[in-house]
């Protein structure tokens, strides 16, 4: 009984430690869990941490001999400097979803049951062709993309027109002879042309060989040009030209924002850049959240990780997220007690949602 008893106990802490081993075994998953939410309205420190206001430097004695300035604790999100800017008395919280890359078992499990996370194949994020150090990089380079695209959009918004100039033309391509560098792009056929993204499409929503006419800009004068489309080496229609945008303002604008990756903060972007310049109040007091790529033309985009982003605006004291349209089925079944949900698909839709806010009526919803 006594040799029983003992092969009983030595099989139960083996049992045990190999239960213990396969728990801590790394798993081919990761977790998307509520990230860091950002008021893009408010101040950040150097860590990515929220601040209340930006460090001012302090007075120097009178006859000092001035030292280096020291860099500041705090800074302003959106930077604007030029003209005056506004003040909102709500947020505009951009949200995120952290990523934990190293999974065990237990992890895996305890993702499973939790409500906030999803446990999802480590190849969806991070492919088996590239590094962890890779794909960083990829969504770093996509948030300063969609910070510019936010400018673009914003500024669009605020009366500061996109002008698509001509940089060069192809010896051999369609465009040669009628198209000058430094010519403004105004239309094609008839339709107003506002970014780079609006010529290209306008470009190709025609076979090959079909003839456009292009109005632009050459110093005062104002001319259209016929010009018949070619075959690219894709096979997609083109009109030999490069081009570049500019879009005169009078003040300077940057976006100061860093450790955070991907493309879907663009819409809270855009709407954090016109409160600031506009001298009405956009969040009229309430703490809005939101996510959604956009593009020079102010379209709203999908984004991954909606639930995870739910979640983390409503720890933030959001009350209204505002979703992207193609979000709204998954973002629905998942929305905590206490947000409600605004279908966006543009940049104007968002900011009719939000000067609908203060008259309690209705809402575009999921």
């Amino acid at each position: 009984m006594r040799r029983r008893g003992v092969t009983v106990l030595l099989g139960a802490a083996l049992t045990v430690l190999l239960g213990f081993l396969i728990g801590r075994a790394d798993v081919p998953y990761v977790a998307l869990s509520p990230g860091p939410t950002v008021d893009t309205l408010g101040a950040v420190d150097r860590h990515g941490d929220a601040c209340s206001n930006p460090a001012a430097p302090a007075p120097k004695p009178s006859g000092a001999t001035p030292s280096p300035k020291a860099e500041p604790d705090c800074q302003q999100v959106i930077q604007i400097t030029g003209i005056p800017t506004s003040t909102g008395k709500g947020q505009l919280r951009m949200v995120t979803v952290s990523v934990q890359s190293s999974m065990t078992l237990v992890d895996t499990i305890r993702g499973w049951i939790s409500g906030s996370e999803a446990v999802i194949p480590r190849k969806l994020i991070y492919p088996e062709d590239k590094t962890e150090q890779q794909v960083e990089q990829e969504n770093k380079q996509e948030f300063e993309n969609s910070q510019s695209s936010a400018e673009t959009a914003a500024l669009t918004e605020l009366g500061y027109p996109v002008k698509v100039t001509v940089t060069e033309v192809t010896p051999d391509g369609a465009a040669a002879g009628q198209l000058q560098s430094n010519d403004i792009i105004n239309t094609v056929d008839g339709t107003p042309v506002t970014s780079t993204q609006k010529l290209l499409e306008l470009i190709q929503a025609k076979p090959v060989g079909s003839t456009l006419k292009i109005g632009y800009t050459r110093g005062a004068d104002e001319g259209t040009a016929s010009i018949t489309t070619k075959a690219g080496t894709d096979g997609t229609p083109r009109v030999g030209i490069g081009v570049k945008t500019i879009q005169p303002h009078p003040f300077e604008l940057n976006i100061k924002l860093d450790k955070i990756g991907g493309p879907s903060a663009g819409m809270m972007f855009a709407l954090g850049i016109i409160d600031k310049i506009k001298s009405e109040d956009l969040t009229n007091g309430f703490v809005v959240a939101g996510t959604g790529t956009i593009d020079d033309e102010g379209n709203v985009g999908p984004i991954g990780g909606v639930t995870q982003k739910l979640y983390g605006a409503k720890d933030a004291g959001a009350t209204i997220f505002l979703t992207p349209a193609t979000n709204c089925e998954e973002a629905k079944s998942n929305v905590p007690d206490g947000l409600r949900l605004v279908k966006v698909s543009t940049l104007d839709e968002a900011l009719a949602a939000l000067a609908a806010l203060p008259n309690g009526g209705p809402l575009p919803s999921c």
